[in-house]
């Protein structure tokens, strides 16, 4: 029987400032985080118990579980395959650190990444297609109303992981990428978020950012190609080329810094940036569709 996996994060708000002590669990309280993690999931659908549970007991940034090909998940999905036990019945499998606390690099979440209010720990369920998909759909319909952690859950995480967590719920990885795009329109960066969805989503997919006064983009198959101009290509691009190009270094000032704010955000989703030179001879939008030469 054709066995298929649902991808989704255990979510954990901290209270504001502050950081978890530990960056991963060692086996036994992983352990017993991913059995209530289990629990609380069967709660909101009984055919849950029915399926292998499979967490990472390590906290991650929520752009490092929204990248292409979704990598974290990826690595649960490896390790719950060469994991024993198979055909012996639903397994409740968690990788973290060792016995000795060391974290293995697949579960070392990126330093520079750290510091973020929202910390996501993320999980699989993994079993036949047959009964995997209508828990699927019922998860996607009922996490982000219903999906609070049971207290002691909460409680457990937050002790373990040394951390002040003022909310613990759990999100399908739709429901991720969905409040992360509001919280990016909050911020500024609504622009942004149809390339990253693409690149999530559609890979192949072709999808441009071409909006003045923002940034020229293109993104696909998970990079994304950036027009560099100089002042005067800037000036031409934007403002036709009229007027004293000299009094605008403060807007090319303003346009150079969000270039590095999205540059920044893409690749904190794994989206490598390359930049475009483009003189203003050519169409820069023909530059990043058929090449060009990278910075």
């Amino acid at each position: 029987m054709a066995e298929a996996v649902a991808r989704g994060v255990f979510a954990l708000e901290l209270a504001g400032g502050t950081v978890p002590a530990v960056p991963a669990l060692s086996p036994d309280p992983a352990g017993e985080l991913a059995v209530r993690v289990g629990r609380d999931l069967a709660r909101l659908g009984p055919e849950v118990a029915e399926l292998d549970l499979v967490l990472a007991a390590a906290h991650f940034d929520p752009a490092e579980a929204l990248r292409p090909v979704w990598p974290l998940h990826q690595r649960l999905e490896e390790r719950h395959a060469r994991a024993p036990g198979r055909k012996q019945g639903p397994r409740v499998l968690a990788f973290g650190a060792d016995a000795g606390g060391e974290v293995p690099l697949p579960f070392r979440a990126d330093p520079e990444l750290a510091g973020g209010s929202l910390r996501v720990l993320p999980y699989l369920l993994a079993g036949p297609r047959a009964v995997l998909e209508p828990v699927a759909e019922a998860l996607e319909e009922q996490l982000l109303q219903f999906g609070m952690a049971a207290a002691d859950t909460a409680l457990l995480a937050q002790e373990a992981f040394g951390a002040r967590i003022e909310h613990a719920r759990y999100l399908t990885a739709h429901d991720l990428a969905a409040m992360t795009a509001m919280q990016y329109e909050h911020r500024g960066l609504a622009p942004l978020w149809p390339l990253i969805e693409a690149a999530l989503l559609a890979p192949s997919a072709e999808e441009w950012l071409d909006a003045g006064p923002e940034p020229l983009l293109r993104v696909q198959g998970g990079q994304a190609r950036m027009a560099l101009f100089d002042p005067a290509a800037w000036c031409r691009h934007y403002h036709g080329g009229a007027g004293e190009c000299g009094q605008l270094q403060r807007a090319y000032e303003l346009f150079l810094a969000r270039q590095r704010q999205l540059a920044a955000v893409l690749e904190a989703h794994g989206i490598p940036v390359l930049y475009v030179h483009c003189d203003g001879a050519h169409d820069p939008r023909e530059l990043l569709a058929q090449g060009g030469q990278d910075a």
